[in-house]
C-alpha cells in the first residue's frame, strides 16, 4: 500500500483545482445523503453511497470538466487501494462457515463457557483479542474468528452481544496497532519514512493508556451491569455437545491459520489455508462428505441443534453471504477514489495545513485529518496515506520527529473506522459479528473513542511531542 501516492495540492492543474467551498460540496453531499438515507429513512448504506458516488462524479464532470474515463479511473483507484480488503471479505466469510461446520467455533464456545464467568468475561475478551491480534497482526482476522466465538460465549453467560462486540473489537484494534506484522502499522511507518520499531515504540504509551482504560471500563461494566442470574451456559453448551464431535482436533483450522500468521505468512494466504483446514476437518472429524464440506464453503451453515438460540448463533452465509458487505465496501471505495483523484482531499489537507501554527496543533490536526479521511473515503488505508504524505513536510518545518506523524495517523486513523457505519471496517465487523450496523456496538467500542482522545490530550499537553531531532529512517534500525 505504501507505493500509493495521493494527489497533492500542487499536482492539481489550477483550472481543475477546487476552492475550499467547492471541495466541501461533495463532502457535504456524502454527509447529507448518508444522514438522510441511512439515519432518517433507515435505508441500508448502499443507496446513499451510490447517490454520493453519482453526485461527486457529476460535480467533477460538469464543474471541472473531467471526462468519463478519468472518472472511471478515479473510482478504480479507490478499488485498487482496497482490493486486499475485498479479497479478505470473500475469504473470511467462507472461513467462518467452514470453521463452524468443522466444530472449531462451536468448540471455542463450548470450552469457553466452561471456564469464563459473566463478571470477568468482557475484560478477558478484550485482552485475549488484543493478544491474538498482536500475534497474527490482523484485527479483521481476530474479529472474524475469535470474535464470532466470543459472541456465542457471551450469549451463554448472559452478556449482551453489543457489549461483547465492543470489547472484542477494542482488543483487536489495540493489539493490531502494536503488532509488527500488521499491514496498517507497516503502512503508517512506510508512508511517513519512519523505522517500523521506532513507530511501534512511539505508539506504545498512548495505545496502552487507551486500552488500559478500556479494559477497566469493561471490568466495571461487567460488575455493574451484567446479571449473572441471566447466564444459562447449559442452554448453549448442551446443544453444541449433542450436535458436534468436540475435542482437540476441531481446533486444527485455528492452529493452522494462527500458526501461519505468527510465522509471518500474509493474512490472505493464511486465511485461505484456514478455509482448507476447516473443510478437511469438517470431513474427517465431523464426518461430512467432500461435497457437503464445499457446499458449506459456498452457501454457509444452517445447523439444527434443537435450540433456536444456538441455531441463530451458528448460522453463516459462506461466500454468497458476503455479497451485501462487499457491495457496501465497493461503493465506499469508489467514492473515496473519486474524492481523492478529483482533488477534494488534497484541497482539504492544504487548508488544514494553512491553519496549523504550533507543533501541538499539527499533531492534533493530523489526527483530525485521519478521522475525516476515514469518514469520507471509508477506507483505513486512505486515512493513513493521505494525511501521512500530505502533511509530512510540515513536520520537517516544525522540526518534529517522523514518529510524531506516524503515531498521529495510526492512533486516529486505524481504530476510528468502525465509528462510521459505511466504512469498510465497520461493515465488516458488523457483518461477521451478526449486526445490521456497527452503531449497535459502537457505544461499547471504548478504544475507538479513547485512542484519538489520548492523542489529542497528548498533543495539547505536549506529552510525547518531541521537537528535538527528527527520526532518521535509515539509522533508526535497532
Amino acid at each position: 500500500m505504501s507505493d500509493f501516492a495521493p494527489l497533492s495540492y500542487e499536482d492539481i492543474a489550477p483550472a481543475r483545482r477546487p476552492s475550499l467551498t467547492e471541495a466541501l460540496v461533495p463532502v457535504g453531499a456524502v454527509v447529507v445523503f448518508l444522514g438522510i438515507g441511512s439515519g432518517y429513512l433507515g435505508l441500508a448504506p448502499h443507496g446513499p453511497l451510490l447517490w454520493a458516488v453519482v453526485f461527486t462524479g457529476l460535480f467533477a464532470r460538469y464543474r471541472f470538466d473531467y471526462d468519463w474515463e478519468e472518472l472511471y479511473d478515479a473510482a478504480a483507484s479507490g478499488l485498487r487501494m482496497g482490493l486486499q480488503a475485498i479479497l479478505i471479505l470473500f475469504v473470511i466469510y467462507s472461513l467462518i462457515a467452514t470453521w463452524t461446520s468443522a466444530g472449531t467455533i462451536p468448540g471455542l464456545m463450548y470450552y469457553g463457557l466452561g471456564v469464563l464467568s459473566p463478571s470477568i468475561f468482557l475484560p478477558v475478551a478484550a485482552v485475549l483479542a488484543a493478544v491474538v491480534a498482536f500475534a497474527v497482526g490482523s484485527s479483521w482476522t481476530t474479529v472474524g474468528t475469535l470474535g464470532v466465538a466470543f459472541i456465542g460465549i457471551g450469549e451463554g453467560l448472559g452478556v449482551p452481544a453489543p457489549m461483547t462486540a465492543g470489547a472484542v473489537v477494542s482488543g483487536a484494534y489495540a493489539g493490531d496497532k502494536q503488532s509488527p506484522l500488521s499491514d496498517t502499522t507497516n503502512l503508517a511507518a512506510g508512508v511517513t519514512d519512519t523505522n517500523l520499531y521506532a513507530h511501534i515504540r512511539a505508539m506504545r504509551f498512548g495505545t496502552l493508556l487507551a486500552f488500559g482504560l478500556s479494559v477497566l471500563a469493561y471490568g466495571g461494566l461487567g460488575a455493574a451491569v451484567i446479571d449473572a442470574a441471566g447466564a444459562n451456559a447449559a442452554a448453549i453448551s448442551d446443544p453444541l455437545a449433542a450436535t458436534y464431535a468436540l475435542g482437540p482436533l476441531v481446533f486444527a483450522p485455528l492452529v493452522v491459520t494462527f500458526g501461519l500468521a505468527i510465522y509471518g505468512i500474509p493474512a490472505l494466504p493464511a486465511l485461505l489455508a484456514g478455509v482448507f483446514a476447516g473443510a478437511f476437518t469438517t470431513m474427517f472429524v465431523q464426518g461430512a462428505s467432500f461435497t457437503r464440506a464445499w457446499e458449506v464453503f459456498l452457501n454457509g451453515t444452517a445447523p439444527e441443534t434443537g435450540s433456536e438460540v444456538v441455531n441463530g448463533l451458528l448460522a453463516t452465509g459462506g461466500i454468497t453471504g458476503s455479497a451485501w458487505t462487499i457491495a457496501v465496501v465497493v461503493a465506499a471505495l469508489s467514492l473515496g477514489g473519486l474524492l481523492e483523484r478529483t482533488g477534494v482531499l488534497a484541497v482539504l489537507a492544504h487548508h488544514l495545513a494553512a491553519a496549523i501554527d504550533s507543533p501541538g496543533s499539527l499533531v492534533a490536526g493530523t489526527g483530525v485529518a485521519a478521522i475525516v479521511t476515514n469518514a469520507v473515503t471509508a477506507q483505513q488505508y486512505m486515512s493513513i496515506v493521505v494525511p501521512g504524505m500530505s502533511l509530512r513536510s510540515l513536520y520537517d518545518e516544525h522540526d518534529l520527529k517522523t514518529t510524531d506523524l506516524s503515531r498521529a495517523v495510526e492512533a486516529a486513523g486505524t481504530p476510528t473506522g468502525p465509528l462510521f457505519p459505511w466504512h469498510a471496517g465497520a461493515v465488516y465487523m458488523a457483518g461477521v459479528l451478526g449486526f445490521a450496523t456497527s452503531w449497535t456496538f459502537v457505544p461499547y467500542y471504548f478504544f475507538g473513542f479513547l485512542s484519538p482522545a489520548v492523542l489529542f490530550v497528548m498533543a495539547y499537553t505536549g506529552h510525547g511531542v518531541d521537537q528535538r531531532a527528527r527520526t532518521d529512517a535509515v539509522t533508526a534500525n535497532d
